[in-house]
């Protein structure tokens, strides 16, 4: 199988922390040339040094993946930088407001829609005269919530983005199908990240159905999470060759736990 990414590029925003840091690395150890895209400059220097910085072929880009005008001069820089485009991860997102649903704030429910879909919208659609030029593939990164756990009260608006992006995901495969674009999205469980700092939980107590796990709620690994390393992993055989015939499709990383919650 075809693992190989030597000659491509690769974009992979929120590459900062957790998914997108490990995504990052994974991808340029197989040979790709990474564009790392994030709000903040310091986390962004801290992958880019952990890749082996510029020298290496790499590029860091300090954008809001909600803007339209900061991704648009992103995609210029990387353009610029590099002329090809052949692989985008659709990482960057937050958890957001989790409340219940009279008490969570139109600009709190705006707020998540406009980095986790809005953002995705941005990053797939300012990449399309890139990716026309050889064809490529693109992974958006979703998640558990909202495509097949609906326990987790109070994360509406969270779950409402990530299951438009599973939506977003089949409609621009077929789409893209033509220009040679793949479009996947990969949907994981629980896994040892930081987005929990960017998650706000508010009067939830006592809209939570009463439902435990003693044993923990992820069969596969006795109720552990899953690594950031093992979802670039899954990202890294999406955007190789190894995976060429796959497009249009969800593929759950959670070690069985949305179908124990679910």
């Amino acid at each position: 199988m075809d693992f190989s990414l030597d000659g491509k590029v690769a974009v992979v925003t929120g590459g900062g922390s957790g998914i997108g840091r490990a995504a990052a690395s994974t991808l340029a150890e197989l040979g790709a040339k990474l564009a790392i895209i994030g709000r903040t400059a310091e986390e962004l220097e801290a992958t880019l040094a952990q890749l082996g910085g510029e020298a290496n072929g790499h590029l860091a880009v300090a954008a809001d993946v909600s803007s339209e005008f900061e991704m648009g001069n992103a995609y210029a820089t990387v353009a610029k930088h590099f002329g090809r485009l052949d692989i985008v991860v659709a990482n960057a997102g937050i958890n957001g407001v989790w409340a219940p649903l009279d008490q969570l704030k139109v600009s709190e429910w705006d707020q998540t829609l406009a980095v986790n879909l809005r953002g995705t919208f941005l990053t797939v659609k300012l990449a399309l005269p890139l990716l026309r030029l050889q064809g490529g593939s693109v992974i958006v990164v979703s998640s558990i919530n909202g495509t097949r756990v609906f326990s987790n009260s109070g994360a509406t608006a969270y779950s409402c983005s990530k299951a438009a992006q599973v939506a977003f995901t089949k409609m621009t495969a077929l789409e893209l199908a033509k220009d040679r674009i793949r479009v996947n999205v990969v949907c994981p469980g629980a896994i040892r990240t930081n987005i929990d700092d960017s998650t706000e939980r508010r009067a939830l107590e006592g809209i939570h159905l009463p439902v435990e796990f003693p044993e923990g709620d992820v069969p596969l690994t006795d109720g552990e999470p899953g690594t950031a390393d093992e979802v670039a992993q899954l990202i890294a055989f999406l955007a190789s060759g190894a995976s060429s015939h796959i497009t249009g499709t969800e593929i759950f990383i959670e070690g069985g736990q949305s179908l124990l919650q679910g």
